[in-house]
């Protein structure tokens, strides 16, 4: 049996994977910021015997190699690390402040290196594993708005090649995989504060996104579980892009 450890999870597409995962009898780690809310999908999905939930700020580098110890202690082994849990603040470079650009590398960035730092070492040990870094079509240049996030995933991608060159001789693979715009709860959240509502998102990237729609949270789905299973066993520093069609 398989042990699926997610940065994120209690939410968005990080919870579509969580229950795809459970469907497959993977057992699953994830963590979120809300203790209730974890609580609650545990008892929604019955499956207290496949799931552990670690309350987690991302800030928080001593919490977040807890979380790993406590995963190893609940499950014994890590095979699929998801690197999902991102924020996306809205700044170019002209207007953005200090407290906003140290918050999204603290999240983006630096809370997955530093879980990685720790999950390598048992899948180096274990000689085996995969890990699926969540990307953005941002990674190239991003829309002038989001300077400090695209400098994040860019720098996710440059870490997901470096791990694929460096780790491969110890059975360990890593992929990026560029999801597009798709109706998460963050984005929900996002467009409700500047006044947009769901339905005329929904209008507004239909006329931008060619295959006609933004995604859902399912649609990066089969992808994800390609890269966590063994049959994308020797795939490894590929760059795959869910986003119908979608390049900023």
């Amino acid at each position: 049996m398989k042990t699926v450890m997610i940065l994120g999870g209690s939410k968005g597409v990080g919870k579509e994977i969580l229950k795809s995962c459970l469907k497959k009898g993977y057992n699953v780690a994830f963590c979120g910021r809300n203790q209730e809310e974890g609580e609650q999908i545990i008892q929604s999905t019955q499956a207290e015997d496949q799931l552990y939930f670690h309350k987690l700020d991302l800030n928080s580098i001593e919490e977040i190699e807890n979380f790993y110890k406590q995963t190893l202690k609940r499950f014994h082994k890590i095979d699929a690390l998801i690197l999902y849990a991102g924020i996306t603040p809205v700044a170019s470079i002209l207007d953005a402040e200090e407290d906003v650009f140290d918050s999204v590398f603290n999240i983006n960035l630096k809370a997955p290196f530093f879980l990685l730092k720790h999950v390598l070492k048992s899948m180096v040990e274990q000689q085996s594993g995969s890990i699926l870094f969540f990307g953005s079509a941002h990674m190239d240049y991003g829309e002038i708005d989001r300077a400090p996030y695209a400098l994040t995933k860019s720098s996710l991608y440059t870490l997901s090649n470096h791990i694929a060159h460096h780790y491969a001789k110890y059975g360990v693979r890593s992929n990026y995989l560029v999801m597009g715009w798709t109706n998460t709860e963050g984005e929900l959240e996002l467009r409700t504060k500047e006044g947009v509502s769901e339905e005329k998102l929904k209008e507004k990237a239909s006329g931008i996104i060619p295959m006609g729609r933004m995604l859902n949270t399912s649609d990066p789905i089969p992808a994800i579980m390609y890269f966590i299973s063994d049959e994308s066993a020797m795939t490894t520093g590929s760059l795959m892009r869910i986003t119908g069609g979608e390049f900023i």
